[in-house]
Parts: structure tokens; sequence; C-alpha cells
């Protein structure tokens, strides 16, 4: 039982990286000068290295034929337990940049706590991981103040993606039984102690950027325990096709 809830946890973990990742994998190209393409494709590689360190753990404790791979790759739908927040679609800079920041800060915090986990390999991935994070929090925060501060229409675009992703944020702090059982035995923090350093932070940041939140919002919850949006499957139509054409493939 111990084991399943490790390895559930690690799902948890893992999967709003993964995901976050594939989404920032698709703007490869695609960013709007050359430094900012390269830096948003290498936080996409930060993230999946770091996917990589949670799913080998997850695989060890599935045993069997289980590997990292199989366990990002190979799962339904229903059983992935990422967010809502990093689903959504890279509807234009602002969006992925809001987007990028409301994940980074939880990320950070998340980190900073797992460093003092009674797990010792989510130790070991925490402190390999929170110098990468660190530095996703200076450039996605420093671009919401750019966008934010900016001329008229960078900040109108930025209000209009924290107005709408914001709906999304708080899944991120409301926990599953999973992640209560981590807080509970030491292994994970608690979602509700990290909330309010969260929100006080998210709240700094915008202020800076000439940015609000919104006054009233309906809280979306749902995906962490398997009600995903649709555009969930668009990206696991993509991020699967491999391993579903060509079963147990090998490079």
């Amino acid at each position: 039982m111990l084991q399943e809830k490790l390895y559930d946890y690690l799902l948890h973990l893992g999967d709003n990286s993964m995901i976050l990742g594939q989404r920032l994998g698709e703007l490869c190209g695609h960013g709007p000068e050359l430094e900012t393409d390269i830096a948003l494709t290498n936080i996409s590689l930060d993230l999946f290295g770091q996917v990589r360190n949670y799913f080998q753990a997850a695989a060890q404790i599935k045993g069997g034929d289980a590997t990292e791979d199989s366990v990002a790759m190979q799962r339904y739908e229903h059983e992935y337990k990422n967010t809502y927040l990093v689903e959504q679609p890279n509807e234009d800079f602002a969006h992925v940049l809001v987007r990028q920041f409301f994940f980074d800060v939880y990320h950070q915090l998340m980190l900073n706590e797992l460093m003092n986990s009674k797990n010792e390999t989510l130790v070991a991935i925490a402190k390999k991981s929170i110098k990468e994070v660190n530095y996703h929090v200076d450039f996605s925060s420093t671009w919401v103040k750019r966008l934010g501060d900016g001329t008229e229409e960078s900040h109108e675009k930025a209000q209009t993606a924290v107005n709408t992703l914001w709906r999304y944020s708080m899944e991120l702090f409301k926990a599953t039984e999973t992640e209560s059982w981590a807080a509970e035995s030491g292994v994970g923090p608690d979602l509700n102690q990290l909330k309010s350093v969260y929100l006080e932070r998210v709240s700094s940041i915008l202020k800076e950027a000439t940015l609000s939140l919104p006054e009233e919002t309906v809280f979306q919850y749902g995906a962490k325990t398997g009600r995903h949006s649709e555009n969930m499957g668009y990206i696991l139509a993509e991020f699967q096709y491999m391993q579903r054409a060509y079963p147990n493939m090998k490079w």
C-alpha cells in the first residue's frame, strides 16, 4: 500500500512538468526572438529531465517491465495527474508566459519543501532541480513584468491571460487523497500551507507588472483526479503516437 501511494505521488509530481514541457516543446522555432525561443526550449528540456528522475523512481516501484518511457507514455488519459493549468494551449506569447509564471512559483515552493522530505529520492530530485526552477521563476516573472508594464497592447494581452488562466491555478493546491497522504507521512508538503505563500508572491509580482487578479473567479478542479479538458486528448495524441503505433519500440 505504501509503495502504491508513493508511485501515485511520483505521478502527481511528474505529470505537471511533463505536460507543460510538451506544451513548451510545441513552441520550438516559434518564439518572438531567438534568445527567448531558445530559453523556452531549454525550460522544456529542464522539465523533461526532472520528469525522467521522477518516472525512473516510479518504474522501480512498479517493477516488471516498467520503464520511465512506459510510465510516461503508456497510460490512459484519466490516469494522468496533472492540472488543468498546464494543459492550456499556447494562445499567444502572453498566455505562454503567464501560464509558466503561475506554475513556476508553485514549482519553486514545492521543490523547496521536497528538499525536507522523508523520502531520500525526492530530496535528491528536489536538490538537483531547484537551481533550474529558480531560473524558470526569474525568466517568467521578468517577462510578466515586461509585458504588464510595457505597451498598452502588451499590458492588455497580459491582463487577458491572467484573467483567463487564474481560474486553473488553485487546483495546484487542492489536495488529492494521495497528496494528503504525502503531507501526513512527511513525504511531501501540506498544500494548504503553500497556498498562502503562493498567493502573496504572485500578487506581489503582478502588482509590479501593473496587473491584477480577477476579483471574482470560479476555480476549476478535477484534472488531478482524471477529469481532463479536451486539450489533454490532443496533447496525448501527439505525445503518445510513437509508443502507440510501435509498442515497446527501442531507439
